[in-house]
């Protein structure tokens, strides 16, 4: 199955980059290029990609509320493509916020290309995390500068079963799949299902949210 994708950032040479590389993929269809965030919704709106390329900073409109109309549509747009934000630091109150509003995760400017198509990849599928150890430690510094939130968060907690609870912990810790297995001592299939339910339980979208939401309701603590 081909993925299709667009970027949206305001340096034309950095779009050039990544389109060239990523159209190179047999896999991966670049479908469109945006200057500044309105222009990015509009041409998602239109194109319905499964991944935008999200830079952070930008004129007009920046990714952070870029991702949030993508992410919350109006009424009567269906269309809810992954975002992976692109910033040029590793550490960024956007990206923390982007993630927030349902970013599946973020990616340097400066990564390897191979991590930029392994970026890809792995967001069209949601199937983990992107570079959970950066983006754990981003929570977590931006967790320790806001109090967990200790009302509805920690009250959708309750709807987990004890399994369900140890797993979703794992996953804030940044470990993969095969980790929590190990951890546990379940099958990886096993650990998949548990945690396929605790997104549909607590209505999140994928790991990267999961993340946020550990650290917001209180059930990991920055620098556990």
């Amino acid at each position: 199955m081909t993925t299709r994708v667009i970027i949206v950032d305001d340096q034309a040479m950095v779009r050039a980059g990544f389109a060239a590389l990523l159209a190179a993929q047999s896999d991966i269809d670049v479908v469109g290029e945006a200057p500044d965030g309105a222009q990015g919704v509009e041409l998602s709106r239109r194109t319905h990609p499964d991944v935008v390329l999200m830079d952070v900073r930008m004129p007009e409109m920046d990714g952070l509320e870029a991702a949030r109309r993508l992410l919350t549509p109006p009424p009567g747009v269906t269309h809810r493509p992954r975002v992976l934000m692109l910033t040029t630091f590793d550490v960024d109150d956007y990206v923390y916020e982007a993630l927030r509003a349902g970013a599946s995760g973020f990616l340097l400017k400066d990564a390897p290309p191979a991590d930029l198509i392994a970026a890809v990849r792995v967001v069209a599928s949601g199937d983990a995390l992107l570079a959970p150890s950066v983006t754990r430690r981003l929570i977590a510094d931006f967790a320790r500068q806001r109090p967990a939130a200790r009302g509805k968060p920690a009250l959708r907690l309750k709807g987990l079963t004890e399994r369900e609870t140890e797993v979703l912990t794992l996953v804030a810790r940044g470990r993969s799949n095969a980790e929590i297995a190990e951890t546990l001592v379940l099958a990886e299939q096993t650990v998949k299902t548990h945690v396929s339910r605790v997104l549909t339980k607590l209505d999140l979208r994928d790991r990267a949210q999961a993340v946020v939401f550990a650290y917001e309701s209180g059930l990991v603590a920055p620098g556990e």
